[in-house]
């Protein structure tokens, strides 16, 4: 992944003010590549994750609860915790920092829990 943490006072480069933490991109190498969150274009690099690009662009609410409505954001950035779940192209339940982004891809907040089909085997 090509971005990294800094202090909110680092004056270091241009980056993205994500609550007491700036984030900032330290290898600029790689295809420029676009997608769309909520119908808003995000311009990313190819090998950035779709939270790490999420979140150098200012957006640090991915999902809301589904008992509380609480909003919810990346935390481990590691897969661990889930809080990242998004809808990747109509998909729901897919945790931003583990998926690459792709030119194109339509990602939206998940609200809630996302109802999942399952099917029986025969």
């Amino acid at each position: 992944m090509n971005y990294g943490y800094l202090c909110k006072t680092s004056l270091h480069g241009v980056g993205a003010v994500v609550g007491m933490v700036m984030l900032r991109r330290l290898d600029e190498a790689g295809e420029a590549i676009g997608f769309f969150f909520e119908g808003r274009e995000i311009k990313a690099r190819r090998g950035d994750s779709v939270a790490s690009a999420l979140l150098l662009a200012g957006i640090k609410e991915f999902r809301t609860t589904a008992v509380s409505d609480a909003k919810r954001g990346p935390y481990c950035m590691m897969g661990i915790c889930f809080e990242c779940l998004v809808e990747i192209d109509g998909v729901p339940n897919r945790q931003a920092c583990m998926t690459l982004v792709e030119p194109d891809m339509r990602v939206r907040r998940q609200h809630a829990a996302a109802e999942l089909a399952f099917h029986e085997t025969p």
